[in-house]
């Protein structure tokens, strides 16, 4: 092992149980500065419970954890911080009303109370330059794309002084264009001496950016691997612990399909951002039934306002949209999710989900005003619990 590859992270035996489910069994995992470490595993495998450990939101129920060879105890993320360890999570640790500069500041305890913005600023101008992160540190948050605010999840840690940098799932909510642009960013930071732990259950992703694997599967360590040693399908055959079909794993297979009559028609659409500048000028496109269409384009270029304009939560300033031949321009977005239209967005939790209710009551958002989820204006407790179990089950 070179100087520049020793032991920046140790974890030994690690046991975390919530109440009867075990997270983590006697889990062993080591990252060395220097490099990028994939964490791999399905939903559920333990390594958000795993990373969470390393970074002081969770305290392991057994095992011990080494940084930099000596023996730590986290009681609370601020330990693990002073450490040298930062987390970007995947819903972001932001406010959205603050600049990033201001992002950067809050909670630090070194800081006056007459805040330097203007200092923190040129530092973090400087950071964004030197490892390409493209970020403005008088934007506020609320003006950013999901893929910047990650940006300054990174750059908010690089100011704190991170040496270990853990990244969950951090590709989820990036295109193509922007998930390399981060790979690159990764590979420049372990090259620096950074140690980079990277979770991800893309295996393409994995083989690129990764110096070494582990693979987790219910809460275990399966095995530790370098990207020559292995490939897809044996990552894959670690993570579920069974073959899968070759078509999960290459395009063998896919047939397009043959497209129907029109489901989406816009014409001439055009829309601002929320900095009330130009978003979309003048977007033309038919999406057919049967047919998957795909929109690319790096972050900030309309595509979270396009899909704001198609679901009415955001008003077009000129053009027209139709659903099944009927024009839905700017109606009210219960209208259009009426007319049959779904609305993933990009913020999942933020914008999508309401956090402080459980899954069964985010299920019924749009099926919560007749029978049988309600009775009169009453809400059937054991009709949501069935909706939202036959919803798990038939979906798996």
């Amino acid at each position: 092992m070179t100087q520049t590859q020793r032991a920046a992270v140790e974890m030994i035996g690690i046991t975390k149980r919530f109440g009867e489910t075990v997270a983590n069994d006697r889990i062993d995992f080591v990252a060395n500065a220097g490099e990028v470490h994939t964490l791999i595993g399905e939903n559920g495998a333990g390594k958000s419970t795993l990373m969470s450990i390393l970074a002081g939101m969770y305290r392991p129920d057994e095992g011990r954890l080494r940084i930099d060879g000596r023996d730590v105890a986290f009681r609370s993320p601020r330990d693990a911080i002073a450490a040298g360890i930062g987390m970007v999570y995947q819903h972001f640790m932001l406010v959205d009303s603050f600049t990033v500069a201001e992002n950067v500041l809050l909670g630090r305890p070194d800081e006056p109370f007459a805040l330097d913005t203007g200092r923190v600023e040129q530092e973090l101008a400087e950071l964004s330059r030197r490892y390409g992160l493209g970020i403005d540190p008088r934007a506020h948050i609320w003006q950013l794309s999901v893929g910047e605010q990650q940006r300054v999840e990174i750059i908010r840690l690089l100011h704190r002084g991170a040496r270990i940098l853990v990244f969950d799932e951090p590709t989820a909510v990036l295109t193509p264009q922007e998930s390399d642009e981060l790979i690159r960013t990764l590979r420049g930071m372990a090259a620096e001496g950074f140690a980079v732990i990277f979770i991800s259950h893309k295996l393409d992703e994995v083989m690129a950016v990764a110096d070494r694997i582990t693979v987790l599967r219910r809460g275990k360590t399966i095995a530790t691997l370098l990207p020559g040693e292995t490939n897809r399908g044996e990552l894959a055959r670690l993570m579920v612990g069974r073959e899968l079909a070759r078509a999960l794993l290459s395009d063998e297979g896919v047939e397009t399909q043959r497209t129907g009559r029109p489901a989406l028609e816009i014409a001439g659409i055009q829309a601002r951002n929320d900095k009330r500048l130009p978003a979309l000028a003048g977007i033309d496109l038919t999406v057919h039934a049967g047919e998957i269409f795909g929109i690319a384009g790096v972050a900030g270029n309309g595509q979270r306002e396009l899909a704001e304009v198609i679901t009415g939560l955001r008003p077009a300033t000129g053009g027209t949209v139709a659903i099944a031949g009927q024009p839905v321009t700017n109606r009210p977005p219960r209208e259009i999710a009426r007319a049959g239209v779904a609305h993933i967005p990009e913020d999942r939790l933020g914008t999508g989900l309401v956090g402080a209710l459980d899954l069964s009551h985010n299920a019924i958002m749009r099926a919560y005003e007749g029978p049988p989820i309600a009775k009169g204006p009453f809400l059937a407790t054991r009709a949501i619990a069935r909706f939202a179990n036959r919803l798990i089950t038939d979906y798996n």
